[in-house]
């Protein structure tokens, strides 16, 4: 069966990148003064940090459903079924969007609700393309990758509150106080939502707190102490230097692992800003 992967640019897989694979990516759009924006066609990460910076208002949104479908029927001309993983259903309601949507589709498009974001959606989607190349239905791949979705966790260093106060995600005077004690939060992503975690003040301790979590997370829920069978990633918001010296941080300890670095999602990085780093992990899926 010829299957066509679908992803949108939450994952981090760029229209580029998503060509020399064969995986659609949908652009997520932003709102800025009223104007829609998409990510990558018209509006670079420099750009968006660029507005974000200069205090513009910048909203998020999902793929208009004319998109979702026009894409679907185009792949549809020349595919027998089309693999659909968008964000998270906890993070965004694309995925409610797009189910609803496939109900017209008599089981050609599969709707994957692989609770996943960023560097961990990103593996889902190449898992997808490995199961579609070894034979596998898109139902069966679906199923999968649903058993698997809460098999990730996601540690995110915030440089600065800045970004969150402005979203309304703690009050002004927290953010203050956090700022006036150096208070750099490490917020987390297990499956469904955006949480704190761990208070911290400077990098080190950040990256000490999100790799001992990791190192739980990799001996309690995945049982796998050395990541023998687990991949490890990298996210990060501009903060790209960061991210290559906590990937040789992460080598020292799980030595001779591909360890993949990525942006994190506009979508996120729209709360917390520039300068944040995360850690990653994300089980191998066996088939």
């Amino acid at each position: 069966m010829k299957i066509a992967m679908v992803t949108d640019s939450n994952s981090g897989i760029t229209q580029k990148e998503g060509r020399e694979l064969g995986i659609s990516v949908l652009p997520m759009p932003f709102m800025i003064h009223e104007k829609t924006y998409f990510e990558e066609i018209d509006l670079s990460q420099e750009q968006f940090y660029e507005r974000l910076e200069d205090g513009e208002g910048i909203s998020t949104s999902q793929p208009a459903p004319a998109s979702v479908t026009d894409l679907w029927d185009a792949l549809l001309k020349e595919y027998e079924a089309v693999v659909h993983i968008p964000m998270s259903s906890g993070l965004s309601s694309s995925y409610q969007t797009a189910a609803m949507l496939a109900e017209d589709y008599e089981g050609r498009v599969q709707v994957v609700n692989n609770q996943r974001i960023s560097v961990t959606q990103r593996q889902s989607v190449l898992d997808g393309l490995a199961m579609a190349a070894k034979g596998y239905t898109a139902a069966q791949i679906k199923e999968r990758l649903e058993a698997v979705r809460f098999d990730s966790s996601i540690y995110i260093m915030v440089d600065t509150l800045k970004y969150l106060k402005r979203g309304g995600r703690i009050t002004p005077a927290a953010a203050a106080l956090g700022t006036l004690l150096r208070i750099k939060p490490v917020l987390q992503i297990q499956g469904e939502k955006l949480d704190a975690f761990a208070k911290v003040r400077t990098l080190k301790q950040a990256k000490t707190t999100m790799l001992t979590a990791m190192q739980k997370d990799l001996e309690t829920r995945f049982h796998d102490p050395g990541a023998e069978h687990t991949h490890l990633e990298i996210a990060h918001t501009q903060n790209q230097e960061a991210a290559e010296e906590f990937r040789q941080e992460i080598l020292e300890r799980y030595p001779g692992k591909d360890i993949v670095i990525a942006p994190l999602s506009l979508s996120i990085s729209c709360h917390i800003g520039p300068g944040s780093l995360a850690l990653a992990c994300s089980r191998e899926v066996e088939y």
